[in-house]
């Protein structure tokens, strides 16, 4: 089975920094690609917050500070695909479902990638621009415990937003 990123919400935090926060529970991809064309000084807070940390969730298309890694089915595979296939039609231009539906496949298969970790595995990505490029940066945290993410208390995690901020 191939595993893919999967959004968690350990708090409320996701809802007070991106302008639209994803919901828990739906499968991931990096996103970084919503802002290659973006000019960096143009971005609003909430923009900014989503490019500096945040996953992209692939049903309500909010962002998530936190993924897990998960295992995935084909049929979950398929309807990522499909629905950031759909995205690429509708937000960003693709001129061909043809080629939404290749760069959706290509996007998942990097999300695959990030997660050849243990099931549970929590992961985080921070962006910056350095000039022309959008460097990104994905690190793990595992649990000693699977199910700790789950369980685990309240954390406050705007902190990090404006720590990616900082030069």
């Amino acid at each position: 089975m191939t595993r893919l990123p999967r959004t968690v919400r350990l708090d409320v935090s996701d809802a007070s920094v991106f302008d639209h926060a994803a919901l828990p529970g739906e499968w991931a991809v990096p996103g970084g690609f919503a802002f290659v064309d973006a000019a960096h000084d143009a971005l609003t807070q909430g923009e900014h917050n989503a490019f500096a940390c945040g996953f992209l969730g692939t049903e309500s298309f909010g962002r998530a500070t936190l993924v897990a890694v998960e295992e995935a089915t084909a049929e979950d595979i398929e309807a990522v695909v499909s629905a950031l296939a759909l995205h690429f039609m509708r937000d960003h231009g693709a001129p061909t479902i043809a080629q939404a539906r290749a760069a959706a496949e290509q996007e998942v298969r990097f999300a695959a990638e990030l997660c050849d970790h243990p099931i549970g595995t929590l992961l985080t990505v921070s962006r910056r621009f350095e000039g022309e490029d959008i460097i990104e940066r994905f690190a793990t945290l595992t649990p000693h415990d699977p199910m700790a993410a789950v369980h685990a208390a309240p954390i406050d995690l705007r902190g990090l937003v404006h720590a990616a901020e900082e030069p």
